[in-house]
């Protein structure tokens, strides 16, 4: 069986984030443990809102967001490392080819 990746909505996000908030006594392990998620994804929701300027976590549900300007940054973001990937391997086959 294929291994599903979960969709969170971003009120339990938004809600995983005040639960980490709101147990100061507890670390983001036994948090992500206690809500059922990974620690690394409850760190990046944390991190995510703690970026943002009203400390929201910035996505709408698993891929939307919450503006058309982030959406375009990501696609911006998402551009450059593909291209900075794909001159990385033009160079690579120049080397190799010399």
């Amino acid at each position: 069986m294929a291994n599903k990746k979960k969709q969170f909505t971003a009120e339990f996000k938004q809600n995983a984030v005040d639960y980490v908030y709101a147990h100061p006594d507890m670390t983001v392990q036994q948090c992500a443990d206690h809500l059922e998620v990974g620690k690394s994804t409850l760190a990046r929701w944390k991190r995510e809102a703690k970026a943002n300027p009203n400390h929201e976590v910035p996505f709408v549900g698993s891929g939307h967001y919450s503006s058309e300007a982030e959406k375009e940054n990501i696609r911006l973001q998402r551009e450059l490392r593909d291209t900075q990937e794909a001159l990385k391997i033009k160079k690579a086959i120049s080397i190799l080819g010399n």
